[in-house]
């Protein structure tokens, strides 16, 4: 698929900090070529399946601010983006289209553009293919 998927963490109403290690930890064993040496910017993941996704991050000292996904290719890597939404306990907000959440007690955290709208669905790969496909 060639459109972008944002993975934020939202506190009440409000974008926060996610945690940079458990991020590197999770992606990087999927990295191709290595992760980049400041620890921000992209890095390419591949899944066991071959499948693929670019992800662009941006760092504050210590935490991300944003995760984007692009060309994220159905299958495996989807296991690998479920994953790491979950572990960074982040919302998965397509470009256009509702945000997937985890929980529902998570929804509360959503903007209120959001919040209505967001769907609940569980944290593993087919759920998450199946929410994004939804719209």
């Amino acid at each position: 698929m060639s459109y972008s998927f944002l993975l934020i963490r939202f506190v009440d109403g409000e974008v926060a900090p996610m945690d940079r290690e458990r991020f590197r930890e999770v992606a990087g064993p999927y990295a191709v070529g290595g992760w980049p040496a400041d620890g921000e910017g992209a890095v390419d993941l591949r899944a066991e399946d071959g499948g693929a996704a670019d992800v662009y991050f941006s760092a504050a000292p210590g935490d991300l601010e944003f995760v984007t996904f692009t060309h994220l290719q159905f299958g495996a890597m989807v296991d690998v983006f479920a994953r790491l939404a979950e572990a960074l306990g982040a919302a998965i907000v397509p470009q256009d289209g509702r945000a997937l959440i985890f929980h529902e007690d998570r929804r509360r955290h959503l903007p209120a553009v959001l919040r209505q709208e967001a769907r609940v669905v569980a944290p593993t790969g087919p759920a998450v293919s199946a929410g994004l496909e939804e719209d």
